[in-house]
C-alpha cells in the first residue's frame, strides 16, 4: 500500500527536497502541501492523507499546534504527524509526543532517517533522531518513557541486550542491522520481540529501559 503524506513545512525549498524524497519511494506519494499550521490542518482534514509531515515554527498555527489539533488526545479521527524541523529544544520534542507526534527528527539527520522515520509511524513505531534520544531520556518523565509495570519484564537474549542498546544509541533499524551484519528485517523483528518482552510501546521505551539497565 502506499502512504499518502502532506507536507507542512513554511520554506518552499523544503518542501520541494522532501517530496522529492518521499516520491522516489515506491510506497510513498506526496498529495499535498502547506505553508502554514492553519493551512495544514485545513489539508489533512480535506485531504485525509495517511500522515503529516510538519515543521515547527509555521506561521498561523505552529507544529506543536498542528500536531495536537490533528493527533492529540481526545481528536475523534486523528491524522498521524511526523514532526520534522531544524529546532531541538527539549521542551518541543515532550509537547510533540505528548500531543500524539509519531516521531520527532532533525532535518539535518538526512534523507535516509526521514524516509525511515515515515516508515516507522505507518507501523505504529516512534523514531526520534539520535542526536535528541539519549538528552531526551535523561530527563523524561516517567509515564512518557518507563516500561510498563503490569508484570515482570522477561529477560532478554544477549543479542535482545544489544539491539536494545543500539536503540537507545538512536541508531535506525538500518544502521544496527549493519552494525551486527543482520538484515534491517531481522533487526525489526528482535525490536518488536524485545517490545513484548518489556512492555513497552515503541523505541522510546526500549531506550529507557537500556538507559535505567545502565546497558549503554
Amino acid at each position: 500500500m502506499t502512504t499518502r503524506i502532506l507536507l507542512a513545512d513554511d520554506q518552499d525549498d523544503v518542501r520541494h527536497g522532501f517530496r522529492l524524497i518521499l516520491d522516489s519511494q515506491p510506497d510513498m506519494t506526496v498529495v499535498g502541501e502547506a505553508a502554514d499550521g492553519l493551512t495544514a490542518v485545513e489539508a489533512a482534514r480535506e485531504l485525509r492523507p495517511d500522515l503529516v509531515v510538519a515543521d515547527i515554527r509555521m506561521p498561523g498555527l505552529d507544529g506543536l499546534e498542528v500536531t495536537r489539533r490533528l493527533a492529540g488526545p481526545g481528536v475523534a479521527d486523528p491524522v498521524r504527524v511526523l514532526v520534522v524541523t531544524t529546532f531541538d529544544h527539549d521542551d518541543y520534542v515532550r509537547t510533540a509526543l505528548r500531543d500524539g507526534a509519531c516521531g520527532f527528527l532533525l532535518k539535518r539527520s538526512g534523507p535516509g532517517l526521514l524516509i525511515e522515520g515515515v516508515r516507522a509511524a505507518m507501523a505504529g513505531d516512534v523514531l526520534i533522531s539520535p542526536q535528541l534520544t539519549v538528552r531526551l531520556l535523561s530527563g523524561a518523565e516517567p509515564e512518557e518513557a518507563a516500561p510498563s509495570e503490569a508484570g515482570p519484564a522477561s529477560p532478554l537474549t544477549a543479542r535482545e541486550e544489544e539491539i536494545a542498546r543500539l536503540v537507545a544509541e538512536g541508531l535506525t533499524n538500518a544502521e544496527i542491522g549493519a552494525a551486527l551484519f543482520i538484515t534491517a528485517g531481522t533487526v525489526k523483528t528482535h525490536v518488536a520481540n524485545v517490545q513484548t518482552k518489556l512492555g513497552v510501546r515503541n523505541r522510546v521505551g526500549i531506550a529507557a529501559w537500556s538507559w535505567s539497565r545502565a546497558l549503554r
